[in-house]
């Protein structure tokens, strides 16, 4: 089966974690670049990837995967509109479909991944132009599968996705170390605190996603009348951590389309 040609460019945390995830697929011929050229080395020579001199040598690849900073796009956009792929991939922050599309003169979807990228466990929003075809979607999708999970979304729901997602696995970094500190309080160490928090986190996911209940539903599961449970839900509910978890997905959300329509 000939395998889709794909180039990255640029090696950072994100980009470096899909590339690393794609070479590690039969589906793929991974390519990378990045201004960094010892970085680009370093990444193939530990990887099934080949390294990429300049961003021309990109040209005619059936995937050029755009993994630079915002603030690079436009200073190499002109070598990426050169090089005429079958489809462009972006992660670009800030940037929405219709800049890109008339940026790169191409095909152009949009990807905003979590940092799980690395373990192949992200979380992926994937949006399309409308004259996108069907089989350039399914390439998409398949490429974001590929290092975790893929949900279509329209372009415009993106800020609301950063908040439920792409910043908010932030928040449950910040609760998992929250709780395990409340584990510290009361006489575990923090080591064993955190690694049990951090199970507990992956226990009540999986029961979530295999028992199709909602998170409502399991929760109510756990409360005995009277019972232990009940009370740290009211100490929760006394915080106003509903609320607060509400108002920093809309802070995350609203600081996205700020950065959205600079972008433009």
């Amino acid at each position: 089966m000939d395998r889709t040609s794909i180039a990255i460019i640029g090696c950072g945390n994100m980009g470096g974690s899909i590339a690393k995830a794609l070479s590690e697929s039969n589906n793929f011929a991974v390519s990378v670049f990045d201004s960094d050229k010892a970085k680009a080395e370093k990444f193939a020579s530990e990887n099934n990837a080949s390294v990429l001199s300049c961003i021309s040598d990109a040209t005619a690849m059936d995937v050029v995967l755009i993994a630079v900073k915002p603030q690079i796009l436009p200073s190499i956009s002109e070598d990426l509109k050169n090089l005429k792929p079958g489809l462009f991939i972006s992660i670009a922050a800030g940037f929405d479909i219709a800049t890109l599309e008339k940026m790169l003169e191409g095909k152009v979807a949009r990807y905003m991944p979590n940092l799980a990228a690395r373990t192949k466990k992200a979380v992926t929003a994937v949006a399309f132009s409308l004259s996108m075809e069907n089989s350039d979607k399914k390439l998409a999708m398949d490429i974001a599968n590929s290092f975790g999970s893929a949900f279509e979304l329209e372009e415009k729901l993106f800020s609301a996705f950063i908040g439920i997602s792409g910043s908010a696995i932030a928040y449950v970094f910040e609760m998992i170390h929250q709780i395990a500190m409340g584990g510290v309080r009361e006489g575990i160490a923090y080591p064993k605190s955190l690694e049990i928090v951090r199970d507990t986190f992956e226990s009540a996911t999986s029961l979530l996603k295999e028992s199709g209940l909602g998170a409502v539903e399991l929760e109510t599961m756990v409360c005995s009348a009277g019972g232990t449970t009940i009370e740290g839900v009211k100490a929760l509910e006394d915080g106003n951590l509903g609320a607060t978890l509400i108002n920093a997905v809309s802070a995350a959300a609203e600081k996205s389309r700020k950065m959205e329509a600079k972008g433009r």
